[in-house]
């Protein structure tokens, strides 16, 4: 379905979560982990702006844009407040809406989004994605197994189709960085869960960074680093991931979620 130019789709029944994917990737890409998440209510994914099958208005992209077309579905759809996961790009916008928009969102679960006070800038580009964009949808899925062979099988496909599909015009546009993690965390008061991985395999945040974020959140915070995960927790580690995810929901923090 489409609002605006925003494609987004919903998943079982009644929107209890939203789903907001990583830079290059797409909301199938949660397709993987939302037979777990759908156990507790009906999701919405959605396509970031040039990402996926969303187009790229003529205004900025970034963290700002990014949580401002997730709350445009969410009252187009009526719905909130939800439970809202985001992974590293997506955690961004996941937290600034908690902040702009808490009527929307009532718990959030953030996936190794960049350092508490990074704000993702958009220079060009990256090198490995121009890469990924020139092979064909085979080989690219041939390199995602050679370069994650621990990865599930069903990961795959939807990373691959997704590097495919973002759209390189988003360098064309002015990026406007948004809000710091810290800074959305500051001004959210719904209960918030961090999950993140080592750095040593390639996740975004250290320890001290996650204690920076608990110092800084607004309301109920907890942070469980993953092990044997890096960036990607739920791709690393989807056992790991989907059972805090549990615990989170499960400790109060959405007695009514389904209902």
């Amino acid at each position: 379905m489409r609002t605006a130019h925003i494609a987004w789709s919903r998943h079982g029944g009644e929107p209890g979560m939203l789903l907001l994917h990583g830079f290059s990737d797409s909301g199938a890409c949660w397709d993987p982990v939302l037979p777990g998440l759908t156990a507790y209510a009906g999701a919405v994914t959605l396509d970031a702006r040039g990402h996926g099958s969303s187009g790229l208005p003529d205004g900025p992209t970034g963290t700002a844009a990014n949580a401002a077309d997730a709350a445009l579905v969410l009252d187009a759809l009526g719905a909130g407040p939800l439970v809202v996961i985001g992974h590293s790009m997506g955690a961004l916008a996941a937290a600034a809406l908690a902040a702009a928009r808490p009527d929307l969102v009532r718990a959030l679960v953030l996936e190794d989004p960049p350092g508490p006070h990074h704000t993702l800038a958009a220079d060009g580009m990256p090198s490995w994605l121009a890469e990924l964009q020139a092979l064909d949808l085979a080989e690219r899925i041939a390199k995602g197994r050679a370069d994650n062979p621990g990865w599930p099988d069903a990961e795959f496909e939807p990373w691959a189709v997704s590097k495919g599909e973002f759209d390189p015009r988003f360098y064309d546009l002015p990026y406007e960085t948004g809000p710091s993690l810290v800074d959305s965390l500051a001004g959210a008061a719904c209960p918030t869960l961090l999950l993140y991985g080592e750095v040593a395999r390639g996740g975004l945040l250290a320890p001290s960074d996650a204690d920076d974020c608990a110092d800084a959140a607004g309301g109920p915070f907890r942070a469980e680093r993953v092990a044997h995960a890096g960036h990607c927790v739920r791709r690393d580690a989807p056992a790991a991931f989907l059972a805090a995810i549990a615990r989170f929901l499960q400790h109060g923090v959405t007695q009514d979620l389904a209902g």
